[in-house]
């Protein structure tokens, strides 16, 4: 569960000094590594690199690109993230980096962490930004049975936004929950709503979890959806690189209105249905295993940008790509 920050920095600092001369013969061997996927496997990626990469082509702005630099000085975690790809394509390509919490639709196709949910085409392209934040799974299932767990909604997280301090001002006290409130306490009902951190192993005391989106997605879903309790929340508005926008409600987690008031009867049904609560636990983990390959992953990433490239007229591509692309 725990990332180590200190090897993931040295890691990016290698990226970097990739040397570019190198690029066009990885470039070569990941196409090859393409043909020889099997028509299944090769639909499945299809559907990942269409969904991150969906803006209707055209030519890209004709503005000179920050350097390596410039983008390191702006977020180190965002240019190292993005950059891990990038190193193997041309210093020439022309493309546009958003890094910070980007909720809102790009004007121009852009490679961005997060973006609102997919309705048709959109300009936001995504890539797994800040993921040694974000991409946090169990790679073992907690050994507490679901059974022994407590039936509480759990929450401890940063209550900055209206949405958030909406939840916590109806439930702070609610004898179905633990709620509370980590970070700064520049407001009264912060002060109020103030409780200690604890690990995210901690949390797996409690059957539910609350996972409500911040300035965009919300960082804990993952870890939840990887574990074996359930994750409690409204139909999500933004998504990332885990494609938030295709997790179905009451199936992937426990679903609640937008304005919460259905929260007792939600849980109250779960815990008195633990096979359901189970089999959406399972369903979970099942999302979550597409994730973990870091060789697909590593190769989706790479023809989200071959398509970015090609899309914005700036390279050719190979038949098998076009098929992909379709």
């Amino acid at each position: 569960m725990k990332k180590n920050i200190f090897l993931y920095n040295i890691n990016g600092i290698k990226y970097f000094l990739y040397p570019k001369f190198l690029g066009k013969y990885a470039i070569k061997s990941k196409l090859s590594a393409i043909s020889k996927l099997n028509d299944y496997e090769l639909e499945k990626i299809s559907k990942r690199v269409n969904y991150y990469c969906c803006f209707i082509p055209t030519s890209v702005p004709k503005i000179p690109n920050l350097s390596n630099f410039e983008l390191l000085k702006k977020g180190s975690r965002y240019f190292f993230d993005t950059y891990e790809h990038m190193r193997f394509f041309p210093k020439h390509l022309l493309y546009t980096l958003e890094q910070g919490d980007i909720n809102f639709e790009l004007s121009t196709p852009s490679l961005c962490k997060s973006r609102p949910v997919l309705k048709d085409f959109s300009n936001n392209i995504l890539l797994n930004m800040d993921k040694i934040r974000h991409f946090k799974f169990f790679t073992s299932l907690p050994l507490i049975k679901y059974e022994s767990k407590k039936d509480i909604l759990f929450f401890r997280g940063a209550c900055y936004q209206n949405h958030r301090k909406d939840f916590m001002r109806k439930y702070f006290n609610h004898s179905i929950c633990d709620l509370g409130h980590v970070g700064k306490e520049d407001e009264e009902e912060l002060k109020i709503w103030k409780k200690e951190k604890i690990s995210i192993e901690n949390h797996m005391q409690y059957k539910f979890i609350l996972s409500l989106e911040g300035n965009d997605v919300a960082t804990n879903l993952k870890w939840i959806m990887s574990s074996n309790s359930l994750a409690v929340m409204p139909e999500p508005k933004f998504e990332t690189w885990f494609m938030e926008g295709r997790l179905i409600p009451n199936m992937h987690y426990i679903k609640i209105k937008s304005n919460y008031e259905n929260l007792q009867d939600r849980l109250e049904y779960y815990i008195s249905h633990p096979n359901e609560s189970k089999e959406i636990i399972q369903n979970a983990n099942s999302y979550i295993k597409q994730f973990l390959d870091k060789k697909t992953e590593n190769l989706i990433s790479f023809l989200v940008l071959r398509k970015y490239f090609y899309q914005t007229h700036q390279i050719e591509i190979s038949s098998i790509e076009k098929q992909i692309f379709k």
